[in-house]
């Protein structure tokens, strides 16, 4: 008799409580072979270790070069001075030197909004509103030519600007559009869903890379002569409509999840399509998908140094720049560990965020 046979009588709808599985369940193979496979491995990885970091830190601290110019970078540590010197270069990029506080500015706007839209009670139109202002207020400060500032083409921004501003903006614009297409593609309409399944498919079918050489080479040739768009434009227009096709699949994922009495529910209690799908659908479809959509995220963060194809130097693009000083001896193991240590800061933040917003959910959901 099955142990499920075995199990206790219990009331419809509810789960029978199994029994624990026992040692013998578990196989002597993954008693006796399974955890001592994971000691060994744990084992060996520790002593990798330990090799490893009297070496790390001869190269990193005790033979590292902290002051002075290209010349005394020439022995075999780690040139902390060339970051000493290249860190705005890596910032802000080609931005003119006397102007840099401007990119600064910009970047702690951006950052300080993104704080404010962390917790979810600050989930407003306020926000919203507040996050157009702010954008706004960026591309006014960045480009200048109003009360009194330089006037700065995009050709010159460069840096963790340009990753921030495509971030915010690929996601930004690209999440509502994301929600369009995610309900089109369900919806009993055939033309409706037969639109959304076709820009789905077309665009997620093709790398990022040809969508930026498509803005970049073949969008000016199919425009008449003497007009032209903006680079920054081009490639916030290209990853814009990338993400929103792959957080559209994801909503559509969470939308699937959400059981039809939900609807048939908010419907019996008079509720409309659109407030049933906004108050009552959508919420649960995206609390559902939390990881996902986060992993989308943080592949858009990272997806912004592909901009380099249209001309703009993002943060990996400007550190790789800065590497190229021939007044230097080659630094790039500083330059990119300089950058990787941002985008892991950016990364692992949002990461987190998302962490609590899943516990948080969890935590409700009880």
């Amino acid at each position: 008799m099955s142990e499920l046979a075995q199990a206790p009588h219990v009331a419809y709808g509810q789960k029978p409580s199994l029994p624990a599985p026992t040692a013998r369940s578990r196989g002597l193979i993954h008693i006796f072979f399974g955890d001592l496979l994971s000691v060994c491995l744990t084992i060996a990885t520790g002593a990798l270790l330990l090799a490893l970091l009297p070496k790390v830190l001869d190269w990193a601290i005790l033979s590292g070069v902290w002051d002075g110019d290209g010349a005394a970078c020439k022995g075999g540590g780690a040139c902390w001075a060339f970051l000493r010197d290249k860190y705005r270069q890596i910032l802000f990029g080609v931005y003119p030197a006397n102007e840099q506080w401007r990119p600064a500015a910009a970047t702690a706007m951006i950052l300080a909004v993104a704080l404010w839209s962390l917790p979810p009670r600050n989930w407003t139109r306020t926000t919203l509103t507040l996050w157009l202002v702010c954008m706004a207020a960026v591309l006014g400060l960045m480009s200048g030519g109003i009360f009194g500032l330089a006037s700065v083409p995009t050709t010159s921004w460069g840096g963790i600007v340009i990753t921030l501003l495509l971030t915010v903006s690929a996601i930004g614009l690209g999440f509502p559009i994301a929600v369009v297409l995610a309900l089109g593609r369900r919806s009993k309409m055939k033309v409706v869903s037969l639109i959304s399944v076709s820009v789905v498919e077309i665009v997620r079918g093709l790398p990022l890379l040809s969508l930026l050489f498509i803005a970049s080479i073949l969008l000016p040739l199919m425009l008449p002569d003497g007009v032209s768009i903006d680079k920054l434009l081009r490639a916030m227009v290209a990853l814009t409509l990338f993400s929103a096709v792959y957080l559209a699949e994801v909503l559509r994922g969470g939308l699937q999840g959400v059981p039809s009495g939900q609807a048939e529910a908010a419907h019996a209690l008079g509720l409309g399509w659109w407030h049933t799908t906004r108050l009552v659908v959508l919420p649960q479809a995206i609390r559902k998908v939390i990881p996902p959509l986060t992993n989308t995220v943080i592949v858009m963060v990272k997806n912004t140094s592909l901009v380099l194809v249209v001309g703009l130097f993002d943060l990996l693009s400007s550190g790789r720049a800065a590497a190229t000083d021939p007044a230097w001896p080659a630094p790039y193991v500083e330059s990119y560990l300089f950058v990787a240590t941002i985008y892991f800061a950016i990364c692992f933040s949002i990461s987190r965020y998302a962490y609590w917003l899943e516990s948080r959910g969890a935590d409700n959901a009880r």
